[in-house]
């Protein structure tokens, strides 16, 4: 296979943009279904497909951004009102939010890691996905990835598990790099 400079170039340079700094526009419902599309071709042992989409857009972000509020201000009264302010705009910084949710559970097979890894796969794909159309985007979990009221009101299941929330939009910020690892500090060779 010949090398892909384009992708080369991308992978060199893919940053997240921080989900406060998005705005309009967003992703169209088709362009929506076309990350969709290409954020679920990852490695699925199986062919378990041990992942889901909830995809928030409109009114939808608003009522359950001040339903998951409500559940912060009544676990902690003492909020600030910058808290605050930061609670009832969880789900309203970004024009789409992607709930991605692994489904990953027992199997005679499939070893449930293997699924977990699936997700998070699925996760990365989406912020790919959504960077080649043309949007920027941020994956995210937060405090009511790992809350089961909060669950209820984002339509996880019993069972399942947040992997993450892709927010994606448009932004007139500067995507800034940030430090990365030194690879003499994260790989180890066995020749």
């Amino acid at each position: 296979m010949p090398r892909n400079e384009q992708l080369i170039d991308y992978l060199k340079t893919r940053r997240s943009m921080p989900a406060f700094q998005m705005k309009e526009p967003g992703p169209t419902r088709q362009e929506i279904e076309e990350i969709l599309t290409l954020a679920s071709r990852v490695p699925d042992h199986g062919k378990l497909a041990p992942w889901r989409f909830i995809v928030m857009t409109g009114q939808a972000r608003q009522r359950v951004t001040m339903e998951l509020a409500s559940i912060a201000k009544a676990d902690k009264p003492d909020l600030s009102a910058e808290m605050i302010q930061v609670e009832e705009s969880r789900f309203t910084r970004a024009p789409v939010v992607i709930t991605v949710v692994s489904r990953a559970a027992p199997h005679a097979k499939i070893p449930e890691w293997e699924q977990v890894m699936s997700a998070g796969a699925v996760c990365l794909n989406v912020v790919m996905a959504a960077n080649a159309l043309g949007y920027v985007s941020n994956w995210l979990t937060e405090w009511m990835a790992f809350d089961e009221r909060a669950h209820r009101i984002l339509g996880v299941e019993p069972g399942e598990k947040v992997a993450g929330f892709i927010h994606i939009g448009s932004t007139d910020f500067p995507v800034v790099e940030r430090p990365r690892p030194v690879l003499s500090d994260i790989v180890t060779w066995q020749d």
